[in-house]
């Protein structure tokens, strides 16, 4: 991908459009006032234009020029772009998993509008899925789709995802993010938090205190002088009046983070070359604040903090590379896949992605599935079903992994 982010780079730095938006605009201010100039007095027409036409062509060559880097920057990187990705098939099945649950899509659309504050264009979507209902058709894990397509809309409109009241919540959400990142102001998102004090305590949440902790450190790093305070800088001393009022509550979960922000007093002057300068200069700690909020916000309302249809579209991007290059073997070798609900290959997600755990068979080495689940026998040892059937036959068994013996209906479905 370097060559494409080098194709951007390229482009960014040669690329001159406000300066051809201006020529444009004196283009049309040209027009306008001769349109105006004739309107008075249309017996010097012919002067007028003669008048305009020099520069209103010098004007108009000036813009030419300066869009000339920027279409042939963005003929480069057109270029640059086809090299990268050659056009090839996209690797289809048999049967698509999701033509089954049409519904499931506009719902997944319709939230992803809402929580990235699309209000107009997700009432738009419903609408006009309500008055275009999508048809289920059957696949092989679903014979019979459910022909009722409603059930979205409905949850919508009454249920947990209320698009009048997720269309409030997010407004909330994404007006208290824009004060923490464009207005680096903590005021709304400190309150909101504290309204919800004991829920986040709860869930184990930090973010209050960040929160707290990033104004602390943002009134002690203002240098303004007050001199009703004798000769000592006025930021820590605020810096410290706000301790006073507001960590208390914080004293025994938080004692050693307190502590240290309160031994960064004795190096106001030079808190630079402190040992505690890490608290006081950290470059991402507003977006991390916005970042924990976001997730917050979101965890309350039930919801991830990531758009799930960006999540899903993401990670589909990531997989198809790999699925491309399984379907050029597997045509290659005359072979196919069968193993339905599995993919054919191990694609690997960051981890951030991760949101199930996997247990693999010790026994089959195999990933355990909803058919083939994983059993825990008395002794604690973990195997899949089918290990199980296969070494009990239905009578008392080893455990495969120590000496313990038992019954297979003594096994426990373990739940991941």
């Amino acid at each position: 991908m370097d060559d494409l982010r080098e194709q951007i780079e390229l482009l960014e730095s040669s690329a001159n459009l406000s300066a051809s938006i201006g020529d444009f605009q004196k283009a049309i201010d040209m027009l306008t006032a001769a349109r105006g100039e004739i309107a008075a007095d249309p017996s010097k027409a012919a002067f007028t234009l003669a008048k305009l036409k020099t520069p209103f062509n010098e004007t108009m060559d000036a813009s030419y020029q300066n869009l000339k880097p920027v279409n042939s920057g963005l003929s480069k990187y057109g270029k640059a772009l086809d090299k990268k990705f050659r056009d090839k098939p996209l690797p289809s099945a048999e049967n698509d998993a999701l033509s089954s649950h049409p519904s499931l899509i506009n719902r997944a659309i319709a939230m992803h509008l809402l929580r990235e504050g699309q209000f107009d264009v997700a009432s738009t979507f419903v609408q006009e899925a309500h008055r275009h209902p999508p048809h289920p058709e059957p696949t092989l894990s679903t014979p019979s789709p459910s022909a009722r397509t409603d059930s979205w809309e409905q949850d919508l409109a009454e249920g947990t995802f209320n698009s009048e009241n997720l269309q409030r919540q997010f407004a909330d959400m994404y007006h208290i993010l824009h004060q923490l990142r464009n207005e680096r102001n903590l005021e709304p998102a400190i309150q909101w938090a504290r309204e919800r004090s004991d829920i986040l305590e709860q869930r184990g949440s930090n973010l209050e205190f960040d929160l707290c902790r990033l104004q602390f450190v943002c009134l002690f790093v203002q240098n303004q002088e007050d001199d009703s305070m004798d000769d000592t800088p006025a930021g820590p001393l605020r810096a410290w009046h706000y301790a006073k009022q507001t960590f208390g509550v914080f004293s025994q979960r938080y004692a050693r983070e307190i502590q240290h922000l309160m031994g960064a007093m004795a190096y106001h002057e030079n808190v630079e070359d402190s040992p505690y300068q890490r608290y006081f200069y950290n470059d991402s700690a507003w977006e991390e604040v916005a970042h924990s909020f976001n997730r917050e916000f979101c965890s309350l309302l039930g919801l991830s903090a990531d758009s799930p249809l960006f999540i899903a579209a993401t990670a589909g991007a990531i997989a198809l590379p790999y699925l491309l290059k399984m379907q050029s073997i597997m045509k290659e070798r005359r072979a196919e896949w069968t193993t339905q609900n599995e993919l054919p290959v191990e694609i690997p997600l960051p981890s951030s992605y991760h949101f199930h755990s996997i247990f693999v068979c010790p026994v089959s080495k195999e990933q355990t599935t909803d058919s083939n689940p994983p059993m825990m026998i008395p002794c604690g040892h973990v195997i899949a079903s089918e290990s199980l059937d296969k070494l009990s036959k239905g009578a008392r068994f080893k455990c495969p992994y120590c000496p313990t013996e038992s019954h297979p209906r003594e096994a426990k479905k373990v739940f991941l």
